[in-house]
C-alpha cells in the first residue's frame, strides 16, 4: 500500500501559484486501499504509508538531482507524512462504521477528513518552513478539490461492492440450487424408504402370524425356519429406519423455511433448461403463473415438477416446447406441464403411473425403470390430490395436471 501510494502520488498537479502544495492522486489511492482493505490496522497503516511516502520523495530528489540536500528534501516532504498519519487517523474513527453510510454520505465524510488532513499538511509546512500562506479562495478551491477526489474514490468503491455482491449472490444462488437438487432427490428416497419400511412392517407381522400358526399345528421345523425369516425382515427394518433417521435430518437441515410457487416455477425451469442443453435438445420453456403464495412444502413440489419436466424433456425430439402453468381452482392449486413431444396413446393413459410402465427404451433398447410418474402419483396422494393425463392444448404433446387442495400447501400469514 505504501509503494502503491507513493507511485501514485506522484500523477499530481499544482493549484497553486509554486510547488509549495501539490494535489495528487496518492490520496486517492490511499483512501481507496483503505476501504477495500478494512483489516488493516489503519493508524499503523498511515504511519508506514507516511514514512514510505517521505522516503521515496526524498530519495527520488536524491536520485534526480534537484539541487536539494537530504535535510531540504525531509523538510519539504515531510508535511506529506502528516497528510497520511492525519487522514489514517481520521479513517479510523469512522473504520466500524464504514458500512452504514451511503455512497454520497461517505463521499461527503471522507472529504471532511481530506479536509482536515490537507490542512494538517500546510500548518506543518507552516511550522517547518514558515511559507505556507492561502486566500479564503484558494481554500474553497481546496474543498471542492476534496469534494471531488473522494467522490471519485468511493464511486470506484461502491461499483467494487456491487461487482462483489453480485458475485456472492450468484455464488449463493449456485449453492442454493445444488442443495434443492440434492434436497429433492433425498425427499424421493425418504418417501420410497418410508413406503419400504411400511411393507417390512407389514411382512413382520405377517411371517410372526404364520410363525404362531406353524407353532399351534406341532410343525417345528418349518416353524423355527419362518422364525427366522421373520427375525432378518425384523434387521432389515431397524436399519432402514436407522438410515431414514439420517436421510430426514439431511433434509430438515439443508433447506429449511419456505419459497413461492413462483419461485418454484423458476428453479424447475432453469434445471430443465440445462436437462435439455445436456441431452443436446433445442427446447422453449415458458409459463404462466396466476396463483402465487409461499409453501413449507416445496421440496416434494420440486419432485413432482421436476419428474414431469425431466419426462416433458425426453418426450421431445430434438426441439419443442414445454409450458408450465400454476393457477388456481375453486380451492385448488392446479399445477400443469404441457409438452409438444409425441403424448401418450389413449389406451396408456390408465398404465402410466403404475410402476414399471415405461414407453422409454435406451439405444440397446433397454427400458427405463417407469418409476417416475408412479412417484409423483404417491406424492400427490399424499396431499390428498388429483393427477390426470389428457393432450397437450395447442402443444399436441402430453399435459399432466395436477389438483393439490391449496390449505394443504399454503403456508398460513402471521396476523400483524
Amino acid at each position: 500500500m505504501a509503494i502503491g501510494t507513493a507511485l501514485a502520488g506522484e500523477l499530481k498537479i499544482n493549484p497553486f501559484d509554486g510547488d509549495i502544495f501539490r494535489i495528487g492522486l496518492g490520496s486517492s489511492a490511499f483512501l481507496l486501499f483503505l476501504l477495500l482493505l478494512r483489516r488493516l490496522p489503519y493508524l499503523v497503516t498511515g504511519v508506514i504509508t507516511g514514512t514510505g511516502v517521505l522516503l521515496f520523495r526524498t530519495g527520488l530528489d536524491q536520485a534526480l538531482g534537484n539541487g536539494l540536500t537530504l535535510a531540504d528534501s525531509v523538510t519539504r516532504h515531510g508535511s506529506a507524512a502528516v497528510y497520511y498519519i492525519v487522514f489514517a487517523f481520521g479513517m479510523s474513527l469512522i473504520k466500524r462504521r464504514l458500512d452504514r453510510f451511503y455512497p454520497l454520505a461517505l463521499g461527503a465524510v471522507t472529504a471532511v477528513i481530506d479536509l482536515v488532513s490537507n490542512e494538517a499538511e500546510l500548518l506543518t509546512r507552516l511550522l517547518v518552513t514558515g511559507t505556507a500562506t492561502f486566500k479564503l479562495n484558494e481554500w474553497t478551491f481546496l474543498m471542492a478539490i476534496a469534494m471531488l477526489r473522494t467522490y471519485f474514490v468511493t464511486g470506484i468503491y461502491s461499483s467494487i461492492s456491487v461487482s462483489r455482491m453480485r458475485i456472492v449472490q450468484k455464488e449463493q444462488n449456485r449453492r442454493i440450487e445444488q442443495m434443492l437438487r440434492i434436497s429433492s432427490g433425498l425427499y424421493g428416497e425418504v418417501f420410497y424408504l418410508k413406503k419400504s419400511i411400511g411393507t417390512l412392517e407389514n411382512l413382520t407381522l405377517q411371517s410372526y402370524e404364520l410363525y404362531r400358526q406353524l407353532s399351534d399345528k406341532g410343525q417345528e421345523a418349518h416353524k423355527q425356519y419362518v422364525l427366522g425369516i421373520t427375525q432378518q425382515i425384523h434387521e432389515v427394518k431397524k436399519d432402514s429406519q436407522r438410515i431414514l433417521a439420517g436421510l430426514i435430518k439431511l433434509t430438515d437441515r439443508e433447506v429449511p423455511g419456505d419459497m413461492p410457487l413462483s419461485g418454484l416455477v423458476q428453479y424447475t425451469v432453469h434445471s430443465s433448461q440445462q436437462y435439455a442443453e445436456m441431452l443436446g435438445k433445442r427446447i422453449v420453456f415458458t409459463q404462466k403463473i396466476t396463483l402465487d403464495y409461499a409453501t413449507a412444502n416445496y421440496i416434494p413440489l420440486l419432485t413432482l415438477l421436476g419428474n414431469l419436466t425431466a419426462n416433458a424433456v425426453e418426450a421431445i425430439q430434438d426441439r419443442g416446447q414445454i409450458h408450465l402453468e400454476v393457477r388456481e381452482q375453486a380451492g385448488w392449486t392446479l399445477l400443469m406441464v404441457s409438452d409438444s413431444g409425441s403424448g401418450f396413446a389413449q389406451d396408456e393413459r390408465e398404465l402410466v403411473f403404475e410402476p414399471g410402465f415405461t414407453t422409454k427404451f435406451d439405444e440397446e433398447g433397454v427400458a427405463a425403470t417407469g418409476i417416475g410418474l408412479s412417484h409423483v402419483r404417491d406424492i400427490v396422494a399424499r396431499f390428498d390430490g388429483e393427477i390426470s393425463l389428457d393432450t397437450a392444448p395447442g402443444l399436441g404433446g402430453a399435459r399432466v395436471q395436477i389438483r393439490i387442495p391449496t390449505r394443504m400447501l399454503r403456508k398460513p400469514t402471521s396476523p400483524t
